[in-house]
This record gives structure tokens, sequence and C-alpha cells, in this order.
């Protein structure tokens, strides 16, 4: 779950407490090119204040307009669903690209109970699936897995939700001070350790989150998973060794540490010496990045970056520099 969907629901729980009459819209079924993917969410109170978002902007408008209109009555049926873009003209009139349809849940918020506890069990870093009955608009959540995906027959929606994707940065380097900006661009929650007082200056207008204690105590500390992106930065085997120990052999989707290829196989030699496993070695990414010619810290942030998302997103590497 990314910061927007994460505040579209804070905001209804925010909403609903304060006992304001709330409104939540999903993207559960798209054709073609859609502005937003399933799972998209906004909410709208009950004075057209909206957050979220669930296309460009003009189904947003016409979500408000179908509030102020009537077209949502308070006394309406629980869940209902709604199209966009079924015919060449609707699709131009709210902006979606030649031949993309959404269709959308409308869902009257009741009960909060099941927003706190998603968002507390989101919090606690585990991965739910809310089913919601449309018929009934009955709320359940249950357990779901990093592989589990967004599922709509007509009549039950099952969403996952979870925490949200972190990177662990061991070192507080120039390099670190890029890499952590753009990766808060990309929404990633950022956390640095770096046991050298030396480094922490500067660090206060940032947005990250240090760890205390040394490398390998931070990768047990932060209760690494399978949404956590892993990278030593440090250029000081003392201490980019010491949390890849621990790292490549956690459930971190990524672990990477810089170094160029005659440094990163020297790592790895290192690292078999200490006792590592040959299955857990192979998993460590280093050189760190995508091949694309980069030299100046913003632009092996960049690299890097582009690797870590396109592995998020399953995405096979074929731009990657050969070891």
């Amino acid at each position: 779950m990314d910061s927007v969907d994460l505040n579209v629901l804070r905001s209804v729980l925010e909403w609903r407490r304060a006992g304001q009459r709330v409104v939540l819209f999903t993207v559960v079924q798209t054709w073609g090119t859609a502005p937003r993917p399933p799972g998209a969410m906004l909410a709208l109170r009950e004075d057209g204040v909206v957050i979220g978002s669930v296309s460009g902007g003009c189904v947003e408008d016409d979500l408000i307009a179908r509030l102020h209109d009537g077209r949502i009555p308070a006394d309406g049926p629980p869940v209902q669903l709604i199209t966009y873009g079924v015919t060449r003209e609707e699709a131009a009139r709210f902006g979606l690209p030649c031949g993309g349809t959404l269709r959308l849940t409308e869902e009257r918020v009741g009960d909060p109970h099941w927003v706190a506890e998603l968002l507390e069990r989101c919090e606690a870093h585990e991965i739910v699936a809310r089913e919601l009955t449309v018929a009934s608009g009955n709320v359940v959540l249950t357990p779901a897995s990093k592989t589990d995906a967004l599922v709509f027959d007509g009549q039950v929606l099952r969403a996952i939700y979870g925490p949200r994707w972190r990177l662990l940065l061991i070192g507080a380097g120039q390099l670190s001070r890029y890499v952590a900006e753009m990766a808060r661009l990309l929404d990633f929650e950022v956390l640095i350790c770096d046991p050298r007082k030396e480094f922490v200056y500067g660090w206060e207008e940032q947005h990250g989150r240090f760890v205390s204690g040394m490398p390998d105590e931070a990768v047990l500390s932060i209760q690494t998973d399978e949404r956590t992106a892993i990278v030593a930065l440090t250029h000081d085997p003392r201490l980019d060794d010491m949390a890849l120990l621990t790292a490549l052999d956690s459930k971190a989707f990524y672990v990477g540490a810089l170094g160029s290829r005659v440094n990163s196989q020297k790592r790895r030699d290192n690292l078999a010496q200490l006792g590592l496993s040959a299955e857990a070695i192979e998993r460590l990414h280093g050189p760190i990045g995508l091949h694309i010619g980069s030299h100046t810290p913003a632009e092996i942030a960049l690299s890097l970056l582009a690797e870590i998302v396109a592995i998020k997103n399953g995405v096979e590497l074929r731009q990657k520099k050969p070891l």
C-alpha cells in the first residue's frame, strides 16, 4: 500500500469518527488503457471534499457532481457499481484514453471499525485482504500474502492491502542522501543506519528515519520482510558486510552493496569465508543498479532505484551490467 492509499483510509476514519458521511470509491475493473489501476481509492466527504484518485481528474469531478445533484442519496444501497468509458463519447468526456473503461464500487462507509483495524494491521507490517460483499456492504478482513492480487467477481471484492515498501540504507554519506530523496518521491519509507556520528550532520532535513545500533542489529530490529530493500553504501566492509550477513538471510526482496565488479566479487568471497551459504550470496546485487553509464551520485541513485523498482514490480532486468 502506498501513502496515498493510507491517507485515504486515515481520512475515512477521521471523518467517520467525526460523524460525517463518507463514500469510498474503489477501482475494481479496468479495460483497455485506464488512468489508475484496480485497487486505487478515493474518499468523498458529505460536503464534497475528496482525497485520493481514481482517474486523471474528470471522473473525480463527476463523482462530486453525483453527490451534489442527489445521485448519491444518504439512504441508498450500501454498495453499487459505476462504470465510466463504455462509449467513445463517454471516454472522451471523462478524459479516458481511447478504449479505456473503468468500473468502481461506490461504498457508503458505516461503522469505521474495519478501517481502524486495517490501518493497525498495515502498521504492524501485515498483508491483509478486505472482502467487500456488494449486496450487503459487509466487510471482512483476512490474512493475505504478497502474491495475492485484487479479485472482483461482480459480487465480492477482495482487495489486498499492506505496509508501505521500505528501503534501509546502510551508511549516511552523500550517495545515501540522493537515494533517500529519490526513494521518498517513489513513496518508499526510508530508514538509515550509520553508527559513525560524523555522517549524521544535515540529515535533520531529510525525509528518513535513523535506526540506532550497528548495521546487523538494524536489519533485525526493523523486522525485515518481503517489502523491504536493503542497500549497503558505506564502502567500508566492516559495516557493509556486517549488514549483508544478516540481510542476505532475511526476507528482504532486494539486497545490494555499492562497489565495482572486482570489489563485488571480493565481497562475495569474503561472505563465503564468513560462513554465508552460496544460495544466500547469490541473492546479492553487486554492482548495484541498472547499467545507464552512471557516474555522479545522482545518476548512481537513479540507477539503483530503477533496479529496485523493477524488481518490486516483477520486471525482468534487461539493462543489468554484467559481472
